[in-house]
């Protein structure tokens, strides 16, 4: 990925860990296409509103999130980046640090495929203690941790009606006015 800090797409992803970081969910939501995809070791396939409402769950959970970016690199169409995240885990109090490798796939200036990496047992590690320690590297209890995340998110949705992403086409113009016309005066 050739000139990566000058390509546009790096301050995408820029723009999408700054949000993060600020716990900013509509800042982040904004930078996937309508039809983008994310998938993590605990939210393994999620939809552009699925993920919506993990990005807003998440920043809303979060309240002592620190977010860093690193080895922000992008081109037209792919990009990459590692990040940490600290944070409290609030069902148990612990503290987390989790270490992140995130893949990204662009589109027309958007990320339409997020992938983030990280390391599923030394997060149960560090969020359920002893416990995590001992049990987290077994495949049952993974899907215990995916299937309890799951019904968070489901629950989430259901209270806070979470739209897929802010939509700049959601009102036509006024007046016959020509779209392009009526973003030029916002």
């Amino acid at each position: 990925m050739a000139d990566a800090a000058a390509h546009p797409n790096s301050g995408l992803i820029r723009r999408f860990y700054d949000a993060l970081g600020r716990r900013d969910a509509p800042a982040m939501i904004a930078c996937y296409a309508p039809d983008a995809t994310f998938s993590d070791p605990v939210f393994p396939a999620l939809d552009a509103a699925g993920a919506a409402a993990m990005w807003s769950m998440l920043c809303a959970r979060g309240k002592d999130l620190a977010v860093v970016a690193s080895d922000i690199e992008a081109g037209a169409s792919t990009g990459r980046a590692h990040w940490v995240a600290t944070y409290t885990y609030s069902a148990t109090g612990r503290r987390v640090e989790n270490h992140i490798d995130a893949a990204f796939a662009f589109r027309d200036g958007l990320i339409v495929h997020h992938v983030d990496r990280f390391d599923l047992w030394r997060w149960l590690r560090q969020a359920l203690g002893v416990k995590g320690a001992l049990f987290g590297w077994l495949p049952p209890v993974q899907r215990t941790v995916r299937a309890q995340a799951a019904k968070a998110l489901a629950d989430w949705r259901t209270r806070e009606s979470v739209p897929p992403r802010p939509s700049l086409r959601a009102a036509p113009p006024q007046g016959g006015e020509r779209l392009g016309a009526a973003r030029r005066r916002s």
